[in-house]
């Protein structure tokens, strides 16, 4: 089949999941769009480990894996079926790049994943597999894990990294609905920027030299999916912003298609 694309997707809060706003839309407009792929890979940063893992979990179980919000959201489920052949087939392609990946058979899908991806693809019908997020992992290396997975593009598997245009969780809980805070816009503009020019080596250093980046990041885990997402994209190929908007007054939602173009989207 033809190379699948890759995106970056905010996940933003759990309520995300309740919550569409303005980018559940625009996923799903995505999932239409592209031709459905035979999985899903998926890095977030809520599973992350001392190594690298790929959940080879036949049935995964959808893991609520936050606490403290509206009860409905502990009620979602998310009945995807995972992939084990593709799954086996990521860790062998992750050695043969030098990564001394390991399966792991027990793990569930977390918020990061089956949030964004129930948008994509609302029925379930597409496996979803997850590869987890190296604890140590540094900007040069989510990017070489992003190159390192390319290769599943030629084989089907739509490449996912999962995380968050900004992510500072004390502000989060402080902000609520409030106004959109200034830094937000400012951080999110610079990295559109660097994205939409597939400026990747600025890209890859924009936690060291984007206006605000400390703020917008205080701990890097939630942007380094964009790296990865970034690596696995080829250079020449087009990227189309999907524009999330900013909710909770802080958490920029806008994410990232690479590879094509929905309907209608502007030209790069």
């Amino acid at each position: 089949m033809n190379r699948t694309p890759v995106l970056f997707v905010s996940h933003g809060a759990p309520t995300f999941a309740l919550e569409p706003g303005r980018l559940g839309p625009r996923l799903t407009a995505v999932g239409a769009h592209v031709a459905k792929p035979r999985a899903v890979l998926v890095v977030s940063p809520h599973w992350m480990t001392r190594g690298v893992r790929v959940a080879t979990t036949g049935a995964p179980e959808t893991v609520h894996d936050f606490g403290g919000f509206d009860r409905a959201l502990y009620r979602i489920r998310y009945p995807a079926p995972g992939h084990p052949e593709l799954a086996a087939r990521t860790v062998e392609v992750l050695r043969a790049a030098g990564w001394p990946a390991e399966a792991d058979a027990s793990q569930g899908l977390d918020h990061g994943a089956w949030v964004p991806i129930r948008f994509l693809y609302p029925d379930a019908d597409v496996p979803v597999f997850q590869v987890s997020l190296p604890s140590t992992l540094t900007a040069q290396q989510a990017y070489a894990l992003g190159q390192a997975v390319q290769p599943l593009r030629d084989e089907g598997v739509l490449i996912v990294g999962s995380g968050s245009l900004t992510h500072n969780l004390y502000e989060f809980r402080m902000a609520g609905a409030g106004e959109e805070a200034e830094y937000a816009r400012e951080f999110a503009a610079w990295v559109r920027q660097a994205v939409e020019a597939r400026d990747d080596a600025r890209l890859v250093d924009t936690l060291r030299i984007a206006p605000h980046a400390q703020r917008a990041h205080p701990t890097a885990e939630h942007f380094l999916p964009l790296l990865v997402a970034a690596g696995a994209a080829s250079a020449d190929e087009p990227v189309e912003t999907l524009e999330g908007g900013i909710t909770y007054g802080v958490l920029s939602m806008d994410s990232y298609l690479f590879g094509t173009r929905t309907a209608g989207a502007e030209a790069r």
